[in-house]
């Protein structure tokens, strides 16, 4: 079929003003040779209307909100014409009114969807849902919206609108525009697919879009471990009593060191986390604060002795409240003093537990990542990485396994 031209133009009707002076904003539709009129069903001071720009002047209440109403009105008309357009047959003026009208008010639109799944996400944090993923999602809508008004001088688009260009062109908006990073990037890119993959589920959409589209490659950041002898250099630091807030630093790393904790946790972890299994066997399990995922870990001697030096009736918390700043600062200078080459950070103690003390203990890797709380082992294949001592023993035990093959050809 032909595409015939199309054009939508907003105007004032002037002839007939409503009961508060108020002129009558209306619609004309174009395709090919027919037209139709339509009523917005909207009305504004003749004075604010901008005929060039076809909305209202001024950043007042009235002309924020009848503006954004024009802009579901046109997106509506722009929906109705190209789902017209789809279907391949003959149509014209009258029939994209007739289907825009039908459709306005129940049509999901990607920023109503995305609005829509916000909710959803703020409805299961705690349950399912860290309540550190919601800042993600509030941060990706506010730069689509941007961009969307920015690029299509529109409050909102219809999916049956985009295409791949326009989530490159999003793309680009956030590198160089936003001067965002190539991980967040990366992160605010697989919101929108996902957002889009539900539009096609829902049927909102009749196409997933940007199924096949590469993200940006994920930056591989491998996860840094103690060897046993910085471990062994924490661990027997002397540090002068006067300074207990080191003291304590050093010890919450030991702990993370000997557990598997993360920050998140070691400050929230109570005495209802204990629990003694049939052998009289002391447990940590907890729910970790970034994704819910339960953590079971059997404590060690010494995880146990450190929960006993700082145990207090008057705290609910097993170990001290401490800002994550004042951790950060003291574990510089317990590095400084113990001469440890490179960073030191609390995530490391997670770190050193996958690989130090448990992977090279022989714990198998389904154990560590039932203890560290992951959702999937592929993580755990990241954090708990094979130490060279590791990779001896385990080529010795084959050297033995084969000894007796014998190969024949």
């Amino acid at each position: 079929m032909k595409k015939e031209k199309f054009k939508v133009l907003l105007y004032l009707k002037k002839s007939s003003s409503n009961k508060s002076g108020k002129t009558p904003i209306m619609g004309r539709i174009t395709v090919g040779r027919s037209m139709v009129q339509f009523s917005c069903k909207l009305a504004c001071d003749e004075n604010l209307w901008n005929p060039r720009e076809s909305r209202l002047n001024g950043k007042s209440k009235e002309a924020v909100e009848i503006n954004a109403k024009l802009d579901n009105v046109l997106l509506a008309v722009n929906t109705a014409y190209n789902s017209l357009i789809g279907l391949n047959q003959p149509f014209d003026a009258e029939t994209v009114r007739n289907l825009f009208q039908g459709s306005m008010d129940t049509q999901m639109t990607l920023l109503k969807l995305f609005d829509r799944h916000i909710e959803e996400v703020k409805a299961r944090i705690g349950i399912d849902v860290s309540h550190r993923t919601l800042p993600n999602y509030l941060y990706t809508r506010k730069r689509l919206a941007a961009f969307i008004k920015k690029n299509s001088n529109s409050s909102d688009l219809a999916f049956s609108q985009l295409n791949e260009q326009f989530i490159r062109e999003f793309q680009d908006f956030l590198i160089l525009e936003e001067k965002l990073g190539v991980e967040t990037v990366r992160h605010y890119l697989a919101i929108l697919k996902k957002i889009c993959r539900i539009a096609f589920k829902e049927g909102h959409s009749d196409k997933h879009y940007f199924v096949n589209y590469p993200l940006l490659k994920k930056k591989e950041n491998p996860p840094r471990a103690l060897s046993r002898e910085d471990f062994e250099k924490i661990r027997d630091l002397e540090i002068e009593e006067h300074r207990w807030s080191h003291i304590t630093t050093r010890d919450m790393f030991l702990f993370a060191c000997y557990t598997g904790t993360a920050f998140v946790d070691v400050v929230a972890i109570t005495n209802d986390n204990l629990s003694r299994d049939d052998d009289n066997a002391l447990w940590l399990k907890y729910n970790r604060g970034k994704n819910g995922k339960l953590s079971r870990v059997k404590l060690l001697p010494e995880a146990i002795a450190l929960i006993e030096k700082y145990r207090n009736k008057s705290r609910e918390t097993l170990f001290p409240k401490m800002e994550y700043n004042t951790l950060k600062w003291n574990l510089q200078s317990i590095r400084k003093i113990t001469g440890i080459q490179g960073p030191l950070t609390y995530h490391m103690g997670r770190h050193s537990f996958s690989s130090l003390i448990t992977l090279e203990a022989g714990v198998p890797i389904e154990t560590v990542s039932k203890m560290l709380g992951h959702g999937d082992i592929r993580t755990t294949q990241i954090y708990a990485r094979v130490t060279p001592k590791k990779l001896f023993e385990d080529m010795d035990k084959y050297i033995e396994a084969t000894k007796d093959l014998e190969l024949i050809l």
